[in-house]
């Protein structure tokens, strides 16, 4: 059995999100929320929020009743480009230069150890 959860329109670029994510795929919950509390990455802060909803989705399943929070581990964690909000701010010379304010799409896969 397992429990999906999704953060969307997270205001970070996907390149850094995956960095943290990265560190944290296919281990236990427990570990993986222990890196993250104590990273100092702003993705670990919302990847740490998106594994406690995973966790609590598996938890509310009516499947796993009897199964205990310790058992479980990350076993996807993947995060995808959102919508770019483009601004424009004035540059020399009368021209305009774009700002790209990246969001992105994080998945959270969390299953039982066999």
């Amino acid at each position: 059995m397992q429990a999906v959860a999704k953060s969307r329109f997270v205001r970070q670029s996907a390149k850094k999100v995956r960095i943290t994510l990265d560190q944290i795929r296919g281990r236990d919950v427990e570990t993986a929320l222990n890196l993250l509390h104590f990273s100092p990455q702003k993705a670990s802060g919302v990847i740490e929020k998106t594994i406690h909803s995973a966790v609590s989705n598996f938890l509310q399943s009516e499947e796993t009743a009897n199964t205990d929070a310790e058992d479980l581990f990350v076993k996807e964690a993947f995060v995808d480009e959102g919508p770019t909000v483009r601004r424009y701010r004035p540059a020399s010379m009368g021209r305009a230069s774009r700002i790209r304010r990246r969001s992105s799409h994080l998945t959270v896969v969390v299953a039982e150890k066999d």
